[in-house]
């Protein structure tokens, strides 16, 4: 079995499920992956999701699961790292070791549980009746010891499992249940170099020595694990700043265009629609 990029969930062999508050100026913002599921509501804070192909944007009132074994990273945007920020996060999140009980999901009782194996490598987003749920559940967890909180961790799961539309699947399963620890940290680094250097011009070559590979190895390694290109990647990046700032601020669309790396306005509305289905004008109309 492939070792998995080094993140552990601070949790003992003998523990079914592992409550944890991330409270701070940022969330954890390396690429990693861990064999428990996971249950993340964000609370405060935004900035870019990614998970193996998918590329979008988190804020507060998001519920996300991921299968086991699923990279990814909760990546805050830009001013969250500036010394003199006072900008805050935070996000509960829940994990669970289906490993802690194996014995228990032979019982016909909790047949159902084999299903979530399923889920290894994907991540989701919830919707819907089902986020609301979620979100009320988790709530409450801190507070709860011993056989509440198991109690409520099995309730957790039940409203995943009919949740139906409400789950929406956000990327495709990772070939190989994720990454070797070597892939793992390389693609960490091109992540890394791709986020802090997404605004800027970022060619093959310069990324492609970031990942200590030739331009046609690279190639290869980021798409197998992506399913983009780079280039595709690198659009997908910084059209979800556009949306951001399309949002939040008043800044013409030429301006943002320029803001997020784009020297061609029609390439920017081009590669917009493209990712959209809309114009960035029309975009913003109905986000507003």
């Amino acid at each position: 079995m492939a070792k998995v990029i080094s993140f552990q969930v601070p949790k003992s062999q003998k523990e079914f499920v592992r409550y944890q508050e991330d409270r701070g100026k940022h969330f954890y913002d390396k690429l990693h992956q861990h064999p428990q599921l996971q249950l993340t509501v964000i609370l405060e804070g935004k900035g870019q999701f990614l998970s193996g192909d998918y590329v979008g944007r988190f804020q507060p009132g998001d519920v996300f699961f991921l299968g086991e074994n699923a990279p990814h990273v909760f990546r805050n945007d830009s001013e969250y790292f500036e010394d003199e920020s006072s900008l805050q996060i935070a996000g509960n999140t829940i994990f669970f070791d289906f490993e802690a009980i194996q014995l228990l999901g032979e019982l016909e009782d909790l047949e159902r549980l084999a299903h979530f194996r399923g889920f290894s490598g994907r991540c989701y987003q919830l919707k819907g009746d089902s986020q609301q749920e979620i979100k009320e559940a988790v709530n409450g967890f801190s507070f709860l010891k011993g056989l509440d909180r198991f109690q409520s961790a099995f309730r957790l799961l039940a409203i995943l499992d009919r949740a139906g539309d409400d789950l929406i699947s956000l990327n495709e399963s990772v070939p190989n249940r994720g990454f070797t620890e070597r892939d793992g940290s390389r693609m960490n680094q091109v992540m890394q170099y791709l986020l802090e250097k997404r605004f800027e011009k970022i060619t093959l070559e310069e990324v492609a020595t970031v990942a200590n590979l030739s331009k046609e190895a690279f190639c290869r390694f980021f798409k197998l694990r992506t399913r983009k290109t780079f280039t595709q990647y690198l659009l997908q990046l910084r059209i979800n700043e556009a949306q951001k700032l399309l949002r939040e601020s008043e800044m013409g669309i030429a301006e943002i265009a320029y803001q997020v790396g784009f020297d061609n306005l029609s390439y920017f509305n081009r590669g917009f629609k493209n990712i959209t289905g809309i114009t960035p004008k029309e975009w913003r109309k109905i986000n507003a």
